[in-house]
């Protein structure tokens, strides 16, 4: 049985520098207080990670720091069998802080919506509070 794929694109400005952005995603211990859930993180090409309690896995492909992360990403809820996706963020300064674009290609087409809100819910907004709130009751 095939199962269809798809991509969701998505773009968000944070309020902060893109290497403090690019570090968030990067360091296990940042990831962890801005999603509120355990990751682990060995931040070098190849190097594997898990995010929200072990729900997502994968491996590091391309890393440039402060620019651009691509990593091979599945979650527990995959369908049995089906490939990992293929996770790209790029982070770029603009006005307000760092616009991060992000392409998540080969991803099962039955769980798109549920990962397109996932990324609002448990990334996007967890990350601009994470920075709003710094340096406020020693945050960072």
């Amino acid at each position: 049985m095939k199962i269809e794929q798809t991509i969701i694109r998505q773009k968000i400005v944070v309020s902060a520098e893109t290497q403090e952005v690019y570090e968030a995603f990067m360091n296990a211990k940042q990831h962890s207080k801005f999603t509120g859930s355990k990751a682990t993180c060995d931040a070098r090409v190849g190097g594997s990670f898990t995010a929200w309690d072990g729900y997502i896995s994968g491996k590091n492909l391309e890393l440039e720091k402060g620019k651009k992360i691509v990593q091979e990403w599945i979650t527990t809820s995959w369908p049995e069998g089906y490939p990992p996706s293929s996770l790209e963020l790029n982070f770029k300064k603009t006005e307000g802080g760092t616009e991060i674009s992000l392409v998540q290609s080969k991803v099962p087409k039955e769980q798109a919506e549920e990962l397109e809100k996932g990324w609002s819910d448990y990334y996007w907004e967890p990350l601009k509070n994470y920075f709003k709130n710094r340096g406020k009751s020693g945050q960072n």
